[in-house]
């Protein structure tokens, strides 16, 4: 079982994320938990554009591949540039690269990465980025899922939201963030409001009769009984 100690204003974390299409983030980022994050001043998130630092008068960052292959990749200097700019101001724990064939994304990588200090978030985009990136530069290559996307940029979102959202005093209600779904490698038991009636769909009498004790062992059976049901390789694990 994973147990966290929370104690407010502890945690201040700060995520850069180096991009080619900052507009396509920027939104993302100044609304609900990510902003309220920003606000409290438990998280730091800085867009930058990649195109700042090319010296192409034309602004482009991508280049031919050698070899003849298809596609554009981007280009080693900018991304070197950016990269050991933001390095000389100070210290980075990670830094990541958005990628399809990266490690894949989990509740317990982000658990993990909640707990660092600063990352970067590199995000792929063209065809690829030179490899020399990947082989000098990068910590950590990280997908969301086994398929491509036009470009990083939602990958970092995601993962930067699923992090964020997890660094103690980010959400008012700490217990709602270790009862999610994955915590513990369980998917969450069901949830239900008021009305205690509609339509005739009535909600478990369990949950009406305020023993705290029934409703936990109801709520974990819940839990398990989904997981074996929907997610069985969760309990392989």
């Amino acid at each position: 079982m994973n147990i966290r100690i929370f104690v407010e204003n502890s945690t201040h974390m700060r995520i850069d994320i180096i991009t080619v299409l900052p507009e396509m983030i920027e939104g993302f980022f100044n609304c609900s938990i990510m902003k309220r994050a920003q606000n409290k001043g438990l998280a730091e998130i800085h867009i930058h554009n990649l195109r700042d630092y090319t010296d192409d008068k034309y602004r482009r960052v991508d280049d031919y591949p050698f070899g003849g292959f298809a596609g554009m990749v981007m280009k080693i200097e900018p991304i070197e540039r950016c990269i050991n700019q933001l390095k000389s101001e100070r210290h980075y724990d990670e830094v990541i690269f958005t990628t399809p064939d990266g490690e894949q994304f989990d509740q317990k990588m982000a658990n993990s990465l909640s707990l660092k200090g600063n990352l970067i978030f590199l995000c792929g985009h063209f065809k690829g980025i030179d490899y020399r990136i990947r082989e000098h530069l990068i910590t950590k290559e990280i997908s969301i899922g086994d398929f491509v996307l036009t470009g990083g940029e939602l990958a970092a979102a995601v993962m930067a939201d699923a992090i964020v959202r997890i660094i103690p005093g980010v959400i008012s209600d700490e217990q709602s963030a270790l009862s999610d779904s994955f915590q513990d490698n369980l998917l969450a038991a069901p949830v239900y409001t008021r009305p205690a009636e509609y339509n005739g769909w009535k909600v478990p009498d369990i949950l009406l009769s305020g023993h705290e004790a029934k409703i936990k062992e109801w709520e974990l059976q819940q839990s398990l009984e989904r997981t074996r049901r929907l997610r069985p390789d969760l309990l392989e694990d």
